[in-house]
């Protein structure tokens, strides 16, 4: 049983990688402590799955980050062939937003079903339905299309034409089936998370 809005997790997720993007490197790497072990302890098969599957884009990040930024070379006997300071405290910082990012998403994935995921994704698209879009179709087709990326990122599809070509044959489930959506109500618990995920946005923001 969900302890909160659909919704209210994912706007929670979101704030939480805003939140991040401006946060020091102790106070970032603290953060990250806190969220991993969070995840570890909630969703461990799920978050070790999404960094099996981006290990390399790890490495490659803090690599080039650590031979692209100008600055003071780590291993002063390879002089120019050295990674600087400066690139690999830079690339520790991107990796451990990413890593925040992963494990939120982890428990996210693994706490919220396809449905949860459309009944959020309905109520946070509530502003298209002004303009007079269908925030029903959009929210179905995103949730699938997240849904279906997922299962190949962790069945290790071997070509990206793949998984847009598998993406585009699974989004016409929209045309051919009737979805029903559940239907939550907010709860002070889901006022409290986000008042919490808004508090800290707001003191990374000072």
């Amino acid at each position: 049983m969900l302890t909160f809005h659909p919704a209210a997790q994912i706007l929670a997720w979101c704030l939480l990688v805003v939140t991040v993007q401006h946060l020091s490197l102790s106070s970032l790497l603290l953060v990250t402590l806190l969220v991993v072990l969070a995840a570890l302890s909630l969703s461990s098969r799920k978050l070790l799955q999404l960094i099996r599957r981006t290990r390399w884009l790890m490495l490659s990040l803090l690599l080039i980050y650590g031979y692209s930024t100008p600055g003071h070379a780590i291993f002063t006997a390879l002089a120019q062939f050295s990674p600087t300071q400066e690139g690999i405290h830079d690339g520790v910082l991107q990796l451990a937003r990413i890593l925040v990012a992963l494990a939120g998403l982890a428990i996210l994935l693994d706490k919220l079903h396809r449905q949860h995921w459309m009944a959020g994704l309905y109520t946070l698209l509530l502003p298209l339905a002004w303009l007079g879009l269908s925030r029903e179709r959009f929210a179905v087709r995103l949730a699938l299309t997240l849904h279906y990326a997922e299962l190949a990122m962790l069945r290790g599809a071997q070509r990206w034409q793949d998984i847009l070509s598998g993406l585009s044959e699974h989004n016409d489930e929209v045309d051919t089936q009737t979805l029903t959506l559940p239907v939550y109500r907010y709860t002070y618990a889901d006022g409290l998370l986000l008042t919490l995920a808004s508090l800290l946005l707001w003191l990374a923001l000072q």
